[in-house]
């Protein structure tokens, strides 16, 4: 099973941006951990981070065919891009939005994402372990349809 981790602008830059809204581990700590898991559960994780949405615009429509499921932190862009929620319901590939902090407790703004509503799921609120439980989350709706 192949699986796509993409993140967002600014996520470059955890471990060191707001550490109280987002924790201490890098990036590259988070996406180790993640692809060790995803290996024991017997799938595959390519990771990929850019800043640019067109970036991450084509680097999900370069998943058709090849990718079974996504993860996905789009940052800020997951209340802004319509390009990026239009890409995703594009290729119809299951994936789960994620976010390392509760943006529903946070600025007004944050409280909408365009992403939500084609997602399997929705997690955020638990800082890196959000990447963990979103990996679970899709890796059980995916043995599901499968089944």
């Amino acid at each position: 099973m192949h699986l796509l981790l993409l993140n967002g602008p600014n996520l470059n830059l955890l471990g060191q941006r707001e550490p109280g809204i987002y924790g201490h581990s890098t990036l590259s700590m988070i996406e180790a951990d993640l692809k060790r898991e995803a290996e024991a559960a017997g799938a595959e994780l390519a990771c990929f981070q850019s800043n640019f949405e067109g970036a991450l615009v084509d680097k999900i429509h370069a998943a058709i065919g090849s990718v079974h499921g996504i993860l996905i932190n789009a940052g800020a862009y997951t209340h802004s891009s319509i390009a990026l929620r239009d890409a995703l319901a594009g290729v119809a590939i299951p994936y789960v939005e994620l976010h390392l902090s509760n943006t529903h407790s946070r600025e007004t703004f944050r409280h909408h994402s365009f992403l939500a509503a084609g997602a399997v799921g929705v997690v955020c609120g638990f800082g890196a372990m959000s990447y963990s439980l979103a990996l679970q989350g899709l890796l059980e709706h995916l043995r599901a349809q499968a089944s």
